[in-house]
C-alpha cells in the first residue's frame, strides 16, 4: 500500500485532519474548527474540523447501517483487514512516529515503539477473528441440541484518550472489528494523527465504508449523542475515573454494555531483597515515559528502609541525567507535557506537597523554554494526606517513602480506591506471593514495569474501571452470549 494513503499527503507530511464517516473524507458541517498545538513550541500548526451533531448522527447511522454486513463476513476475512491495516501502519511507521511526537511530545523512540504495538495489537485481533468459537454442550437426550454462540454485540461508540494517539484506538477498534462489530470513534483533539492513519489503514486494507466512523469535536456532546443513540450497542472508554463514571452512567440507563479504563495512582514497593540499582534504573525509565502521562505509569515509590537511601540516590542520579527536550529531537529522552493545563495541575501539586513537609530531592518547576516542559521530580517522604499521594499526578512527579514490613506494603497498596497497576520488586517466592495475593489491583508487574502487550489482558479494578482490553479477555465486551436449545 502507498505510503500516502495515511497521511492524505506526501510521505513524511502531517495528514488533512478530516471526519470520516460513512466511508468519505469530509469537513464537520459545524465549519468550526479546533487547534492542533505542537506542546514542544506552545504554537497551533493545524486544524482540526468539528462534528455538528447531524455529524455523530451519521456516523451512527452509517455503523448501524454497515453492521449487518460486517458481521456476515466470514472471520478470514476481517482478519485479512486487520492483517492489512498492520502492514500499512508498519510500512509508514517512520512518518506516523514523527506526526505522533509532534502533536503528543512524546520522543520519538516512544513514538516508533507506540506505532509498532499498534501493528503487533492488529494482528494479535486478526488471530483472535479466527479463534473466536462457540460449543456444542451434553444434551439431556439424544434427540436436542445445546448449544452457545459468541455473537458480535453491535455498533460501538468508542472515546480515546490523548496520551496514545494510536494505540489507544487500536485497542478499542480492533477487537471491535475483529468481533465482526462496526464502530464510532471519537479519537482525541489534542492528537487526532493516529486515528486518522487508523481509519486510512484499515480502508486501503478493505474495510468497508460505514464498519470504522470517526469524528471530533466537543466531548461531552458526542458523548452524549453516541450513548443515547439507538444504533449504538455498547461503548468503550479510555480517560479519567471521574468522565468515566459518568459516561457508565449515562450507559446504564440504557441497559448498554460499557468497558471503562480509567486512571490509577500505580504503587511500587521495592524490598530489601531486590537488586536496588536495576530496579532504580527501570523505575526512572518507567515513570518519567511519556513524561509521566500514561495511566499504569508508576507514580507511588514505597522502599523498605535499610535500603531507602541506596534506592533514592540511584532514582535521583537517573532523573537528572534525563534529557529533556523537543519530541522530534533523536537525543530527547523526556519530552514536553501535553498540553498547558497539565503545567497547572503540576504547578499544583508540587506547591502543596512542599507545603504538606515533603523534600523536594531534585526537580518541581517549569523549565524556561517555549512549550510545555516540567523537570523530571522527585519528593521523598510525602506525607500520606498529601494531594500526590492521593491524585494521580499524570506527570514527570515520582514521590518516595519509606516501609518497613509486607504488612504496612498491603496496606499502602489497598489505601486508595484506584487498582489498575501495582508494581513489586523482591527476589523472595513468599514475599512476592504475598503481595500478588492481598493486593487490589487489575495488573501487577513483579520485577518490571512492563503490563500491557496486545496479547496479555490490562484493564483495572474499583475506581481503575470495568472490562479488559488486550488478550483473550480483550474480545470478551464485544461478543454477546446466546443458547440454543434445538429440541
Amino acid at each position: 500500500m502507498a505510503v500516502t494513503s495515511l497521511t492524505g499527503g506526501d510521505c513524511g507530511s502531517y495528514p488533512d485532519l478530516q471526519l470520516y464517516i460513512g466511508g468519505h473524507w469530509r469537513p464537520g458541517s459545524s465549519r468550526q474548527t479546533i487547534p492542533v498545538v505542537d506542546p514542544g513550541t506552545g504554537e497551533t500548526f493545524a486544524a482540526l474540523p468539528v462534528a455538528a451533531p447531524e455529524d455523530v448522527d451519521a456516523a451512527a447511522k452509517a455503523a448501524g447501517a454497515a453492521f449487518e454486513g460486517w458481521r456476515e463476513t466470514p472471520a478470514i476475512e476481517r482478519a485479512r483487514v486487520l492483517r492489512g491495516a498492520a502492514v500499512a501502519l508498519r510500512g509508514d511507521l517512520e512518518s506516523l512516529a514523527r506526526n505522533t511526537s509532534r502533536e503528543s511530545g512524546k520522543p520519538l523512540h516512544e513514538s516508533r515503539g507506540e506505532v509498532a504495538i499498534a501493528a503487533d495489537t492488529l494482528d494479535w485481533f486478526a488471530g483472535e477473528a479466527q479463534r473466536t468459537n462457540g460449543a456444542l454442550l451434553p444434551a439431556r437426550n439424544r434427540d436436542s441440541e445445546f448449544r452457545v454462540d459468541h455473537l458480535p454485540v453491535g455498533p460501538v461508540a468508542a472515546f480515546c484518550a490523548w496520551n496514545a494517539p494510536l494505540a489507544n484506538p487500536v485497542r478499542k477498534i480492533a477487537p471491535a472489528l475483529a468481533a465482526g462489530c462496526s464502530a464510532v470513534l471519537k479519537a482525541s483533539e489534542e492528537t487526532p494523527a493516529g486515528a486518522l492513519a487508523l481509519a486510512r489503514a484499515l480502508e486501503a486494507a478493505g474495510l468497508p465504508a460505514g464498519a470504522l466512523n470517526l469524528v471530533f469535536g466537543n466531548p461531552a456532546e458526542i458523548s452524549e449523542c453516541l450513548i443515547a443513540h439507538p444504533a449504538i450497542r455498547k461503548i468503550s472508554f479510555t480517560g479519567s475515573t471521574s468522565v468515566g463514571k459518568r459516561l457508565a452512567r449515562a450507559a446504564a440507563v440504557r441497559m448498554k454494555p460499557a468497558t471503562m479504563e480509567l486512571g490509577g495512582h500505580a504503587p511500587v514497593f521495592i524490598f530489601d531483597d531486590a537488586d536496588i540499582e536495576a530496579a532504580a534504573a527501570a523505575a526512572v525509565t518507567a515513570k518519567f515515559r511519556n513524561a509521566g502521562q500514561i495511566c499504569f505509569s508508576p507514580s507511588r515509590f514505597f522502599v523498605q528502609t535499610v535500603v531507602f537511601d541506596r534506592f533514592v540516590s540511584a532514582f535521583v542520579d537517573g532523573a537528572k541525567r534525563l534529557k529533556v527536550g523537543y519530541g522530534l529531537d533523536e537525543e530527547t529522552v523526556m519530552g514536553p507535557l501535553a498540553h498547558a493545563n497539565r503545567m497547572k495541575a503540576m504547578e499544583r501539586l508540587c506547591r502543596e506537597a512542599e507545603s504538606a513537609g515533603a523534600h523536594r530531592a531534585t526537580g518541581g518547576n517549569a523549565l524556561d523554554r517555549r512549550g510545555f516542559y516540567w523537570e523530571p521530580t522527585v519528593y521523598l517522604d510525602v506525607p500520606v494526606s498529601a494531594q500526590l499521594m492521593t491524585t494521580e499526578p499524570f506527570g514527570p512527579v515520582a514521590a518516595i517513602s519509606r516501609f518497613d514490613g509486607l504488612d504496612d506494603a498491603v496496606a499502602e497498596a489497598n489505601r486508595l480506591p484506584y487498582g489498575l497497576s501495582a508494581y513489586v520488586f523482591t527476589r523472595t517466592q513468599h514475599v512476592a506471593n504475598e503481595m500478588i495475593e492481598a493486593t487490589d489491583s487489575g495488573t501487577i508487574g513483579l520485577n518490571t514495569f512492563q503490563v500491557v502487550l496486545p496479547e496479555t489482558p490490562f484493564g483495572g479494578v474499583l475506581d481503575s474501571g470495568i472490562g479488559r482490553e488486550g488478550g483473550l479477555e480483550g474480545m470478551e465486551p464485544y461478543h454477546v452470549t446466546r443458547f440454543t436449545h434445538w429440541a
